[in-house]
Order: structure tokens, then sequence, then C-alpha cells
């Protein structure tokens, strides 16, 4: 989970000021948590703690309501209505705030259902749930040590040939259909943690929102350094690092 956070952080400055480098620091004082960080935390709240979805996303975003870069216009809308009513989107958002799943579920069949009900109380649309399911089987796959092919093989049952299609850079595009295919061709073309989050941001566009779903990919594959997550923790508020610690206490790799 906190791949996903690293990378949210890392994208959070480059998101509306876009870098084609891979030759830039990680970490500066323009870096933040966004909302996807906070929607990430809220489904792990809501998995161990046994919370609905629903609430656990409502408490964290009221509780943070002006996050760097700000929540999507509808989101926002949802966030602060009074009946939390899904609204049919297909948004990105579904795809980086699933991470936790893959990992505090343990049978592809549970980590596929949780997935969808994480999407669905908000965004509903086919499209959302797809997003959402794909990143989550696809790191659930990963942490089980499944072979390159085999998970390509899988992820293209949602996404067709996502590995060889191409896909212009610095087009800013937010929904699932536009940024999952992309995050994918990126994580299956990096080699480490950090180069993975590097490619992500250097590709432009959406940089917190594709860091966030590179690194949730990359941390299951390759691992995360201690100085990376020591860094990154330094921009987190207390609350969200107990939830992170808690989380990682299940796995013992925190």
């Amino acid at each position: 989970m906190i791949g996903a956070i690293i990378g949210d952080i890392v994208g959070s400055r480059f998101e509306f000021n876009n870098t084609f480098s891979k030759n830039f620091d990680l970490f500066t004082e323009d870096c933040d948590f966004t909302d996807d960080t906070i929607c990430t935390i809220a489904i792990a709240d809501a998995i161990m703690n046994k919370k609905s979805y629903t609430d656990s996303l409502v408490y964290w975003c009221r509780k943070y309501p002006n996050p760097k870069g700000c929540y999507g216009g509808s989101f926002s809308l949802w966030v602060l209505g009074n009946n939390h009513l899904p609204y049919n989107s297909f948004g990105n958002g579904s795809a980086m705030r699933v991470s936790s799943v893959a990992w505090l579920f343990n049978t592809e069949e549970e980590v596929i259902k949780q997935a969808r009900l994480t999407a669905m109380v908000s965004h509903n649309h086919p499209e959302g749930i797809k997003g959402a399911e794909c990143i989550a089987l696809a790191i659930h796959m990963l942490r089980k040590g499944s072979p390159d092919s085999e998970i390509i093989s899988r992820l293209n049952e949602y996404y067709p040939n996502f590995l060889n299609n191409h896909y212009q850079k610095g087009v800013f595009n937010e929904t699932c259909q536009g940024t999952i295919p992309v995050c994918l061709q990126i994580f299956f073309n990096s080699s480490s943690f950090e180069n993975a989050i590097r490619n992500a941001i250097s590709f432009g566009g959406d940089s917190d929102t594709i860091g966030a779903i590179v690194g949730s990919l990359a941390e299951a594959k390759f691992g995360i350094p201690n100085k990376i997550k020591q860094q990154a923790s330094r921009f987190l508020p207390e609350e969200m690092i107990n939830i992170i610690i808690q989380f990682y206490n299940v796995y013992k790799v925190y």
C-alpha cells in the first residue's frame, strides 16, 4: 500500500507541471499527499477496522477536504452530499485506491469481489469497476509470485494488447480506460521500484495517479527501499502513518 502513497507524493508536484525527464528529485518541499493517498488510506482502514467502504471514504475525505490538487468535482460532491449514491463514474480513482484489497484478501475470487465493491460505492460504471478489478488482480498475482507472462495474459482480458499499444505522453486522462493500460505498460517495462516511479512520473499527464497505480504494482514485485519509505513518511500525518503501520504489521515488512 505504501507503494501507491509514495507514487502519489512523488507525482504530486508534477500533476499540473509535467516533467518528461527521469532525472528529478523524488521528494522536495513542493511534494505532498493528494486525494490518492487519502482514499488509499480509507480503503485499508475500512477493511482492517470493519467499516463500510462508503463510511471510511467519507470520513477520511471530509477530514482532509482540501488536499493538494483537490478532489475531482463529482467525487467532491459525493463526499459532501448526504446520500452517497454511486454516480456512474469511470474515473481512475477506483484503481488508485484499491491496492490494499490485494494484500488483505488472499484468494483471487475474494480480491476481485472486494475490488468491485470498493469501486461500486462511487465508481459503478463498468469501466470504473474494471479498472479496480484489474489493478487488484495484478497486485494479487504479483505478490503471489505468478510469472509475468501469466499475469500479462490475464490482464489482457481487461485491456487487450496493453503492452504493445502506443500511448501519447503528456495526455491528461482521468479515466480508467485511459490510465490503466498506460500504467500496466510502464510497470512491465520497469526494473526496480524507483525505476518504475521515475518511468511513471516522466510519462506526464495525471502524474500523481499514474505514480500511485504504478507504485502499487511495483511494490508487489520489487519491494521498496527503506530510505524511500522513510522519506515519504515525513509528508504524512500521524493518523495515516498509524493505518500504514497497522497494515504492514500483518506482513512484517514495513
